[in-house]
């Protein structure tokens, strides 16, 4: 039986998609929508995210993977949240083949330098070690990720964030792929530079103590919102350090290693 309540929330939660997907299309950031849902209502917002995804899906959009948020301590200090979440990677963020970040694409961006795995197995859950963990990992390739808020000013608590899945904009990786077999995750250590400038720095124990915990995490939690992590599907482990704004114009050189270099550069506005 649908109750009142029921059908408030769904109103409400439709109506919180409608406001993030307006942001996204006029590229106006948009006012908290936590007062909406409630500040730390995480299902609430995961139910927006399904929404969203479930839009852009049946609008031709293909899922490729996820994005762990918010697993470095950093990053939490940074926004002032104090746990991760997690997002929903399609096949038009990666943004490897073109030229340029398109900025006309993002609101508010900022690039956090990780490491991506692509799964070779299912991570469907009742798990409980790393060597599982590590067996479904078929390699890993450094990558940037560029989140962008549709909350304006980056005004967010979890529920905001999770709602607007999880500060998802566009990701890049690298070219060079390496196995668990050949490299750590923990012992990776990161270097990314603004026009030359040291900007963010940082290791593999700054995601979850190691992105293999971070990878654990998403697992779980993904297959609890009854979405499992899928054979080929490529996971972003979250950052290795603090993230850093990214206006039209900047130029972002990451070094992870040993996964190897990574560059954007972010173009104008005028750019089509």
């Amino acid at each position: 039986m649908v109750t009142a309540h029921d059908k408030l929330a769904d109103t409400a939660i439709r109506d919180v998609v409608d406001k993030l997907e307006t942001a996204a299309l006029t590229r106006q950031p948009i006012a908290p929508v936590r007062a909406m849902l409630g500040a730390d209502n995480v299902d609430a917002a995961y139910a927006v995210q399904r929404e969203l995804i479930d839009r852009r899906v049946a609008d031709g959009a293909v899922i490729v993977g996820r994005k762990i948020g918010l697993t470095s301590p950093a990053v939490q200090r940074q926004l002032g949240v104090d746990q991760p979440d997690f997002g929903v990677l399609l096949a038009d963020m990666e943004v490897c083949a073109a030229g340029s970040v398109p900025s006309q694409r993002l609101l508010q961006p900022k690039v956090e330098a990780e490491i991506a795995f692509v799964l070779r197995a299912d991570l469907i859950g009742g798990f409980d070690d790393t060597a599982h963990i590590r067996a479904a990992v078929d390699y890993a390739m450094a990558a940037l990720e560029i989140v962008d808020s549709r909350i304006t000013n980056w005004d967010i608590t979890i529920a905001d964030t999770v709602a607007d899945n999880a500060s998802a904009g566009l990701f890049m990786l690298g070219s060079r792929r390496l196995t668990l077999d050949e490299f750590e995750p923990r012992a990776a250590t990161m270097r990314m530079y603004v026009d030359d400038q040291l900007v963010s720095h940082g290791d593999g124990s700054a995601c979850l103590g190691d992105p293999l915990n971070a990878l654990a995490w998403l697992a779980r939690a993904a297959a609890l919102y009854g979405e499992p992590l899928r054979a080929g599907q490529i996971v972003l482990s979250g950052a290795l350090g603090p993230m850093v704004a990214a206006p039209p114009g900047t130029r972002i050189h990451a070094e992870i290693a040993p996964l190897g270099p990574i560059s954007a550069h972010f173009s104008i506005l005028e750019e089509t």
